[in-house]
């Protein structure tokens, strides 16, 4: 089984949700999911370094969620090289909110600056649509998963 490390970040819960429904996903296709609810640098400089998926809500005005700020801060302080990483990212938002999906996009940008390898584009999943973020998710890493 090929690890894969789910970092989390939410406030109310739904991108928690959504990890344990990738997690199942990904654990029938041969993948070993760890889930990070209160994620640390720690856990992608794992080596030999693990796939990354990193899934974000935003809360407030664009803002991380409180349990993944810490890991936000420690990847601007510390600045380690992620060359090895490899990561996937899926942001959790409202469209009606002028920074949809920002807190995904702004761990995108920060794991781009210290090397990191995206393998596709992040997925940005409208809370507020009628299809649930499971039935988007499930058709975007399907997609992924046929390219592996």
């Amino acid at each position: 089984m090929k690890p894969i490390t789910l970092l989390v970040g939410s406030t109310l819960g739904a991108a928690e949700d959504l990890a344990e429904e990738i997690a199942e996903i990904l654990q029938a296709n041969s993948y070993h999911p760890v889930i990070h609810t209160s994620p640390q640098v720690d856990h992608i400089l794992i080596k030999p370094s693990p796939l990354l998926l990193l899934i974000c809500s935003t809360h407030g005005a664009g803002d991380l969620p409180e349990n993944i700020q810490p890991f936000y801060n420690d990847l601007l302080k510390q600045a380690p090289d992620l060359s090895a990483v490899s990561y996937l990212a899926i942001g959790l938002g409202d469209t009606s909110y002028e920074d949809f999906c920002q807190a995904i996009v702004t761990l995108d940008l920060q794991l781009n600056k210290l090397g990191a390898k995206r393998l596709a584009d992040p997925l940005k999943i409208d809370v507020s649509r009628a299809d649930p973020p499971e039935v988007i998710a499930k058709t975007w890493l399907d997609r992924w998963l046929a390219q592996q």
